[in-house]
């Protein structure tokens, strides 16, 4: 390979973890969550429905990571150090800004302001609490 040398580094730096049954498989994924994670057992498609936590996963012999970084539509853009334990690969959905919008009855406000007033004066935040408190006392 024209960059053995990055390569071989990288491989000093690899371990082998060896797992008697599939539940301590899946356990390990799991914990690790890689970045790519190519599953190269029987059944492969078994595995699929209890790994939570990967940033992109391929299936069987046929299916290199070179495929999906280029070609198959999925994206080269993945969580990586265990990120994908919380956050996604970039997909469509990354460019969409959303916005969100509230709307309280007085009723909803009676409801929800004890709560909000207790947690803003956990927080020591007074003109939170404040803000729900004297809309209350109307």
């Amino acid at each position: 390979l024209p960059r053995k040398n990055i390569a071989e580094k990288s491989m000093s730096c690899s371990r082998i973890l060896i797992a008697n049954d599939r539940s301590s498989i899946l356990d390990i994924v799991n914990q690790y969550a890689p970045e790519h994670l190519i599953v190269q057992m029987d059944e492969p498609e078994s595995y699929v429905a209890n790994i939570n936590h990967a940033g992109s996963i391929f299936l069987g012999p046929w299916t290199p990571e070179s495929v999906g970084d280029y070609a198959s539509g999925t994206n080269h853009t993945l969580p990586t150090f265990g990120a994908a334990r919380a956050y996604s690969g970039v997909t469509l959905e990354s460019f969409i800004k959303y916005v969100s919008i509230q709307q309280l009855t007085r009723k909803g406000l009676e409801t929800l302001g004890p709560i909000v007033e207790c947690l803003a004066d956990m927080e020591g935040l007074e003109a939170h609490k404040r803000a729900v408190s004297l809309r209350l006392e109307r």
